[in-house]
């Protein structure tokens, strides 16, 4: 990731310009506010701005004045219930409003997720910096022949470097063009001061996917959690789990005790269907289940064993 240095002076100044408020405010995002968390090559997720914490969602949930009486270890049980048994409300009391910079098959996959507000960046407005995304020899993987959205092996040896000179190539030969046609050189200036260059909107339309963007995401707790309940997942593309496994440390500093509840009851734990749930009881009775004998299609089968830990 690069900043510039006046992007740096901008966020030192943004982190020393500190405010008094009544509003509740959680010290370990205040620490992390403003501050360029770096993911992939180029890219970051930083904290613009927040509102609430755990206690809000406990306020929520009980329409309180303020905290009460109530203790913490009262207030963390609370949390748990409500993540347990899925009362989603209380979570959407508390918001946070991020500014992303990702590769723009990555913001693809992520605009999917249509419950945020988001604001991008504009190449019709604005001139795209030449920085790409470039996969590291040890996530550059062949086409998996198992799973028709997934990653094999690894490549290597020739192969490894065909494909990474390919990819440099490409992307570096493209932005070069999308300059001339531009009529601009890499600081902006015009290279032929006599000729006019083609409009951003349409000069644009070349680059690769690969091209970083960036925007600002504003969403609730609940529908973060929702987002990182599947990005953050180990099936999750790796481009877009790594800028999840940094939300997930921004969350464990917002919210740690719904942090910890998530961990608990979503990211690490499983359901069940009515027809696996029916072969663990069985089991569990001392009957020997098999596929044949358990209702469950031999996909559900396999996806019931890796869950429980078999072969």
């Amino acid at each position: 990731m690069r900043l510039s240095d006046e992007q740096q002076a901008e966020i030192e100044e943004l982190r020393a310009d500190a405010h008094p408020t009544r509003r509740p405010v959680v010290a370990g995002l205040e620490d992390l506010l403003y501050s360029a968390r770096p993911v992939l090559d180029h890219g970051f997720v930083r904290v613009v701005d927040y509102m609430g914490d755990d206690a809000a969602v406990v306020q929520a949930a009980r329409v309180s004045y303020g905290k009460g009486t109530r203790q913490v270890r009262e207030d963390r049980g609370l949390i748990r219930y409500l993540l347990r048994h899925r009362h989603t409300t209380p979570f959407e009391m508390c918001e946070i409003k991020l500014h992303v910079k990702l590769p723009i098959f990555v913001a693809r996959q992520w605009i999917r997720h249509r419950t945020a507000n988001v604001n991008e960046y504009s190449a019709r407005y604005s001139v795209l910096d030449g920085e790409f995304y470039v996969p590291a020899p040890d996530h550059l993987a062949a086409q998996s022949t198992a799973n028709r959205q997934g990653r094999g092996d690894v490549l290597e040896g020739e192969e490894a470097d065909r494909v990474l000179r390919i990819l440099n190539d490409d992307a570096s030969r493209a932005h070069a063009n999308y300059q001339a046609m531009l009529n601009t050189d890499a600081d902006g200036t015009p290279i032929d001061p006599a000729a006019d260059g083609l409009a951003r909107e349409l000069a644009r339309i070349n680059l690769p996917l690969s091209t970083y963007t960036q925007w600002y995401w504003k969403t609730d707790l609940h529908n973060l959690m929702h987002f990182l309940s599947l990005r953050a997942d180990p099936h999750a593309q790796y481009e877009i789990r790594v800028y999840a496994d940094e939300m997930m440390e921004i969350l464990r500093a917002w919210v740690p005790a719904t942090a910890e509840a998530f961990e608990d009851f979503t990211l690490g734990a499983a359901t069940f269907s009515k027809g696996a749930l029916a072969v663990v009881r069985r089991r569990l009775a001392g009957e020997a289940v098999s596929q044949e004998t358990s209702g469950l299609t031999p996909r559900e089968w396999r996806e019931l064993e890796a869950v429980l830990g078999g072969e």
